[in-house]
């Protein structure tokens, strides 16, 4: 499901029309994106948890030469699903 699908699904299911749908969802992403750098973490009860969490830099190989290259720390947003989420 691509965003434009998501979109005509949330339309579909609340009854809102897809440019209301559209607004609502960009507006959750942003809202929800704004939390993150700020590193806050977001808990959505039933749907699961983001937060930020920091990789400490690390060695890897370089696939096409096989050298070991320094691959540098970085910050990067998990996803931890809650129950009701699970298939």
């Amino acid at each position: 499901m691509n965003k434009s699908e998501l979109i005509d699904a949330i339309a579909k299911e609340s009854g809102l029309s897809k440019v209301d749908s559209k607004k609502a969802l960009n507006a959750t992403l942003t809202v929800l994106a704004k939390q993150l750098k700020k590193g806050e973490k977001v808990t959505l009860v039933g749907h699961g948890t983001y937060q930020v969490v920091e990789k400490s830099a690390r060695m890897g190989i370089n696939p096409k030469t096989r050298k070991p290259i320094k691959i540098a720390a970085k910050k990067v947003v998990k996803f931890k699903p809650g129950a009701e989420l699970a298939i």
